[in-house]
Parts: C-alpha cells; sequence; structure tokens
C-alpha cells in the first residue's frame, strides 16, 4: 500500500460547473435525508446518539467549503457514509429492515447493518485520513502514509467504542439499542475489526481513483 506523490496542482483548464455544484446537492440530499429520518424514528435518543456525526460534520464541512474545498471522491464517500448513519439512526442498527433481509437470505444469527456499519466507520475514514495527510502533511509520496492511515482510522474505532462504553455505563438498558450487541459478548471486538477492514480496503481499492479526484481539486479561496 505504499503512496506515489500526488500533485495537488489545479488543471490548467477550468472545473467544470457540475463539478463544483456536485458537494452542494449532496449536502441538500444529506441535510434532507436527516431531517426526514427524524420523523417516526424508532428511538429518539438513539437517533441523536448515531446522527450527531452528521449534525456536527456537515455543518463544518459547508463552512470550510472554500477554505479547503474536498475532492468530490471524498464528498460522494462521506454522503454515503452519512446515509448508513442516517438509517441506522431511524431504525436502530438491530432493526434496519434491510439487515433482517440479509439475515433471513443467508440464514444468519444477527442483523448484520452494525457490522456493515462498522465495515464503514473505516471505509470512509479512510479516504478522509488520507486527504487530510496528503494535503496537509509531509507524508504525501511516504509508504508511512497507507499504514499511518489504517492506525488513524482504529483509533477513531477505539474512542467510539469508548463512547459506547460511556453510553452503556450512564444509559443503563436505555442504550441497548445504541449499543446494537445484540447478545453478542465480542461486539467490540467485532466493530473494531470490520472498521480495519474497511479502512484496509479502501486504501487497496480507491488509492488510485483519490488521487485522479485530488489532481481534480479547485484552487482553494484565499482570506
Amino acid at each position: 500500500m505504499s503512496a506515489h506523490p500526488v500533485s495537488l496542482r489545479t488543471p490548467s483548464r477550468a472545473v467544470p460547473s457540475g463539478g463544483r455544484r456536485f458537494p452542494a446537492v449532496l449536502a441538500v440530499l444529506v441535510t434532507a435525508a436527516l431531517a426526514g429520518s427524524a420523523f417516526g424514528a424508532a428511538d429518539p435518543a438513539t437517533w441523536v446518539l448515531e446522527t450527531v456525526w452528521v449534525m456536527l460534520g456537515l455543518p463544518l464541512l459547508v463552512l470550510l467549503r472554500r477554505r479547503f474545498p474536498l475532492s468530490g471522491l471524498l464528498c460522494g464517500l462521506l454522503a454515503v457514509h452519512a446515509t448508513v448513519l442516517i438509517v441506522g439512526g431511524h431504525y436502530t442498527y438491530a432493526e434496519v429492515p434491510a439487515g433482517d433481509w440479509v439475515r433471513d437470505w443467508f440464514g444468519l444469527e444477527r442483523n448484520p447493518y452494525d457490522r456493515f456499519g462498522h465495515l464503514m466507520q473505516g471505509f470512509v475514514p479512510a479516504i478522509l485520513v488520507r486527504e487530510l495527510l496528503v494535503r496537509t502533511s509531509p507524508l504525501r509520496g511516504s509508504r508511512w502514509l497507507a499504514p499511518l492511515t489504517v492506525c488513524a482510522c482504529l483509533a477513531f474505532s477505539a474512542v467510539f467504542e469508548m463512547l459506547e462504553w460511556l453510553a452503556a455505563v450512564t444509559g443503563g438498558q436505555a442504550a441497548d439499542a445504541f449499543l446494537a450487541t445484540q447478545g453478542d459478548v465480542w461486539d467490540t471486538q467485532w466493530d473494531m475489526f470490520c472498521a480495519l477492514i474497511g479502512a484496509t480496503c479502501s486504501l487497496l481499492l480507491l488509492r488510485r481513483a483519490h488521487d485522479r479526484s485530488l489532481t481534480r481539486l479547485p484552487a482553494p479561496a484565499k482570506g
């Protein structure tokens, strides 16, 4: 997973207007999905806990869109990840209908949507961390870029598990829907393993596409 130098110079041709509108369209769609998911949520407290990352992250990205625009690939992945969180918040992870269908089709013992959510917890943040490191650190082109990106994703996953532990301690049985352990005593280990697999697969599959997307970044606004 060695990295190659990435030129971040803006191409000589102008960025297509469709490319400039893409992040704005995604932001509108995610906002609409977030607002809609609040209605009829299975557990309002769980909805807040699961979607708080979207509530905090989306305004931050909008505020920084001119000074630090993100690549199109990363914007798309963040929108997909936000959708995963929103769906999990609306139904609770253990009760997502799509997960029930997969469980029944494959004869699984539990709804696997929580596993999928933690896979995405590694898959998408890997590209976010990689983009931040490529654009703001001396690691661009370094062989350390990939392993440090995976380590950062695992660190984030560990922090999330500690937040779940805190929720369990403070909320007791009321936090069961948020934890979504479904009776698995090894749920925490499985969650972090899924994040590790997700981050590794993301770098293996999307590294070159991410490099191409980075070269198409518009010049950030000054001031």
